[in-house]
């Protein structure tokens, strides 16, 4: 075993955010009786998602992603909320989600009986990652979850790695392993904190960052046969 210590990116590795995010924003829109809300959501999904790349960039805060991300939305539409109040709520009712892409039970369950130590590293609000590893079926499968808002950093921040190293028992750099999808957050944290990565990437993008996985994969057989 070259590897003991597998550091798990949660959303779009082994959580299907878009499903979860789907379901919360379409409850939030319609408990606040907009008319279209299909419009709405094709355009707070990409703005949220630069709010979260801005964030891990360290050009916003997180407060500012947090109580913005709403008032933006619907000043898009010429109105005027308070954006803190529409964050809380949507934060109801996406911690009440937990779906899972397919097949991510299965490898984790097989990791488990491989003998691998699995710990969760990921970017997010602690009510909303909470919740929805509860409700994921999964959860059971992970030593621990660190997340970025109890760690005090986010990745790639060397700073949240360095949280995870002092926090493992017997961790040793040279048999972790980040694996997750995003080449900024996931890849070049792992970079970062001389971590070996997996860059998870079903949808074969091309890399034109400066991220550099020490490995890529596209689909969690893949995985398993590098691990094995």
């Amino acid at each position: 075993m070259i590897y003991r210590d597998l550091l798990f990116d949660l959303d779009h590795t082994l959580l299907d955010f878009n499903a979860a995010e789907d379901v919360a924003l379409t409850e939030l829109l319609t408990e606040a009786r907009v008319g279209d809300v299909e419009t709405y959501k094709e355009v707070y999904i990409p703005m949220n998602r630069k709010l979260w790349n801005d964030l891990s960039l360290k050009k916003i805060t997180k407060k500012e992603l947090v109580d913005t991300r709403f008032s933006r939305l619907f000043a898009h539409f010429g109105h005027e909320v308070d954006g803190h109040a529409f964050a809380m709520r949507y934060q109801d009712f996406l911690s009440q989600q937990g779906q899972i892409l397919p097949g991510a039970d299965k490898l984790l369950d097989q990791l488990n009986q491989e003998g691998y130590r699995i710990f969760g590293a990921t970017n997010g609000i602690t009510k909303i990652q909470t919740g929805r590893m509860a409700n994921s079926g999964i959860k059971d499968y992970f030593e621990h979850v660190f997340i970025s808002d109890e760690v005090g950093f986010q990745k790639p921040d060397k700073g949240f790695y360095d949280a995870i190293s002092g926090a493992i028992s017997r961790f040793n750099h040279d048999k972790a392993l980040m694996i997750g999808d995003n080449l900024l957050a996931d890849i070049q944290g792992g970079n970062n904190a001389g971590i070996d990565t997996v860059w998870y990437n079903p949808d074969k993008k091309a890399n034109h960052t400066a991220a550099n996985p020490t490995y890529t994969v596209h689909n969690y057989q893949e995985l398993l046969k590098l691990l094995r």
